[in-house]
């Protein structure tokens, strides 16, 4: 891990200013928000809200799992493009839908997690065999939380119109295989699944005909290594959208990308190291044109959303954290860049509370013990 000697304190104040003056074409319509599952889907939600109404977040990001511990649809639903069907349990994302309602955020859901009945038995991570299952569940849960469905109670629900097709495809963690061995050549294979699995999720969700409905893509983790034979072999992002665009994907809103960066070193502004010639394999918010460019190139004029973005701290992380002044000034800085880029009107901080142990991130607002950082006084006085 590179390290270096953090700059004085004039040097970093002089930086934060710059990076909160705006300038006139700065976009007005960026939407600030937070991702943090564990403290909104089944975490100490009351106080996780009492918290996101002093942080004034306007958008609130969590999966919305169609299989596993938290799926909707853990068995096959009879009429699976009705929200009523006995098969499906909604009542966990209702009850965050309506917290978030309840102090004016607006919910992003990310559709992820294949169940076992649509898969053939294997874990969440794998595509599913048909791609019209998802399709009706896009389906389902759109037409449910359109504003208008009203639960078992008579009572009706928050509207959802923010939508993401998976989570980081482009990483083994959450869709596999990515590669697969046809004859004597390695094919992108989460590509080709992920084109399915966002194709599936934008014509489910736009099928509803609700107004204003908006589907991300992509949802990319910053970085792969382009090594179908490594033992984490992964996919870089741009090598990623060029492959789902070959393999079928056809239509989508938004595309998303999660633009970290790399070691405490690098500055919001930091572009990856790339070898002199070769294309990028990272792209962070340093290097987001390069994305931009091949997102136009491809597709046109769509949306950026920056779905998950942050910086870990020292304490308590001594290997990859910043310092709590620095995480501050970071936080400053990279949401005034999202702001001045007219292509970008999603910015999501990643998290609101750090996770216990150095295997989780620590890139809260608050410690585990729920202490305020100056990043959240900082993130309170974004602009809104």
């Amino acid at each position: 891990m590179l390290r270096r000697v953090l700059g004085s304190v004039a040097v970093l104040a002089a930086a934060t200013l710059a990076a909160t003056a705006q300038p006139a074409d700065a976009s007005r319509y960026l939407r600030v928000g937070i991702y943090d599952e564990a403290q909104t889907l089944y975490g100490p939600v009351d106080r996780t809200f009492a918290l996101f109404k002093q942080l004034r977040v306007q958008e609130v990001r969590l999966n919305l799992y169609w299989g596993g511990k938290y799926g909707v649809a853990t068995r096959r639903p009879a009429r699976p493009t009705n929200p009523n069907d006995p098969a499906y349990r909604w009542a966990l994302y209702d009850r965050t839908v309506r917290l978030a309602a309840a102090q004016g955020s607006h919910v992003m859901f990310s559709i992820y997690g294949t169940p076992a009945w649509a898969n053939a038995g294997r874990p969440l991570q794998y595509a599913p065999r048909r791609s019209l299952d998802l399709r009706n569940f896009a389906y389902a849960a759109a037409r449910r939380y359109s504003g208008s469905f009203r639960d078992a109670s008579g009572q009706k629900l928050p509207a959802v119109k923010e939508w993401l097709a998976w989570n980081e495809p482009n990483n083994p963690i959450f869709l596999r295989p990515q590669y697969k061995r046809v004859g004597k050549q390695w094919v992108i294979q989460s590509a080709i699944d992920y084109a399915k699995i966002c194709n599936a999720v934008y014509n489910g969700v736009h099928a509803t005909l609700n107004k204003n409905e908006r589907v991300g893509c992509g949802v990319t983790s910053p970085r792969g290594n382009n090594n179908p034979s490594s033992a984490r072999a992964s996919v870089s992002p741009l090598a990623f959208l060029r492959a789902v665009k070959k393999a079928g994907l056809k239509r989508f809103d938004a595309w998303a990308h999660h633009p970290y960066y790399a070691g405490p070193a690098d500055q919001p502004t930091t572009k990856p190291v790339t070898p002199k010639g070769a294309p990028p394999t990272a792209i962070t918010l340093g290097n987001i044109n390069d994305l931009i460019r091949e997102v136009s190139r491809l597709y046109g004029n769509k949306r950026i959303w920056v779905t998950e973005y942050g910086y870990q701290t020292n304490p308590p992380d001594r290997l990859f954290g910043v310092s709590w002044a620095r995480q501050a000034a970071y936080l400053k800085e990279s949401f005034a860049i999202a702001r001045r880029n007219p292509r970008i009107d999603v910015m999501l901080w990643f998290l609101l509370k750090d996770e216990a142990g150095l295997g989780g991130w620590q890139s809260g607002l608050v410690t585990i013990n729920g202490r305020k950082k100056p990043a959240f006084t900082a993130f309170q006085r974004l602009r809104h």
